[in-house]
């Protein structure tokens, strides 16, 4: 296969696999322009990225994230089609962002879409589905030290409790680490369905039957706890916003009520503009808002959306202006 065919291949098969969500709406936020500098936090598939360069032109700029490597595969065939410069950089986004503001560099916009993308909920080997039985895995990262697999064989029977309901809200996470903790005395956990019989044993009958894998939350905490999300998060939030010129734009997709109670609280106490107790009659902090909320209520997948991708239907966009 010649170079430009295996281009076009590749690009067929990034169409097919991966589906951005709520794109219309974060362009109807983010008012790219030609001249603009955006920073794509969270690259994956380049479905947003892709949406964005269609508005910039040569005097424009994006900068491409990602902590994982095969993202970088995506950004270098997509770069082709751009009319602007683009660069790629790798590693937590939190600190990508940081390594940019020190640098003296600004945006004009930065957003960040914190789901999974579809080539790696896809791709069998790498663990993060409970729809494979894969190797126990998790890292979007490959050259992280922890997998899930050292977390589900290491930690205690408190600790992994704690994991399961502060990151995945799981109502069962008692009962289902002591199955987990009982279960390897036995053997090791290796694979994803290891995993999942596991929770389905541990929970109560009816709840192995519901409309979705009762395996999901579990799922869900492990992925949260090997690559740091939330952290991640809370970290980069200020980042970006330093990052900003005013008039900037922040915006943020998020999946689980997890990310989006960071993202909302952060807007909230950026747009807050005094921070004195009501008891003071006049101010005293002096404090001035640093933000603007855009959307006073996330917005959601339209149902034709949501119907044409399921997988969309958590998804929750905020956004938020410099000041």
């Amino acid at each position: 296969m010649s170079p430009s065919s295996a281009a076009l291949a590749f690009e067929a098969e990034m169409a097919m696999a991966h589906i951005p969500v709520l794109t219309s709406e974060l362009m109807g936020l983010l008012q790219v322009e030609a001249d603009s500098r955006v920073v794509d936090c969270t690259f994956g598939a380049g479905g947003h990225a892709s949406a964005v360069a269609a508005h910039l032109g040569a005097q424009g700029l994006l900068i491409a994230c990602d902590r994982d490597p095969v993202a970088e595969a995506y950004f270098e065939t997509m770069r082709q089609k751009f009319h602007s410069p683009a660069r790629f950089c790798a590693g937590n986004f939190a600190d990508t962002l940081a390594y940019l503001r020190e640098s003296g560099f600004s945006a004009t916009h930065v957003y960040m879409d914190l789901g999974l993308s579809s080539m790696q909920v896809d791709t069998e080997e790498r663990g993060f589905s409970y729809g494979y039985d894969a190797p126990l895995d998790m890292r979007m990262d490959p050259a992280l030290d922890v997998t899930a697999a050292d977390i589900i064989n290491g930690r205690t029977e408190a600790e992994l409790s704690h994991i399961f309901r502060a990151y995945g809200e799981e109502q069962y996470a008692r009962q289902i680490a002591r199955a987990v903790v009982r279960r390897r005395q036995r053997a090791p956990f290796e694979r994803t369905a290891e995993l999942v019989e596991t929770v389905k044993q541990a929970i109560p009958t009816p709840a192995r039957f519901g409309a979705r894998n009762p395996a999901r939350r579990v799922f869900q905490a492990l992925r949260i706890a090997v690559n740091d999300e939330l952290e991640s998060l809370r970290r980069a939030l200020p980042e970006a916003l330093g990052l900003l010129e005013p008039g900037g734009v922040l915006a943020v997709i998020s999946f689980h009520s997890l990310e989006d109670r960071i993202v909302k609280q952060f807007f909230q106490s950026q747009a807050r503009p005094c921070i004195c107790p009501p008891s003071l009659p006049v101010c005293a902090c002096g404090r001035v808002p640093t933000m603007e909320i855009l959307t006073p209520r996330p917005l959601i997948p339209k149902a034709r959306e949501r119907q044409a991708n399921p997988r969309s239907s958590s998804a929750k966009l905020r956004a938020a202006r410099r000041l």
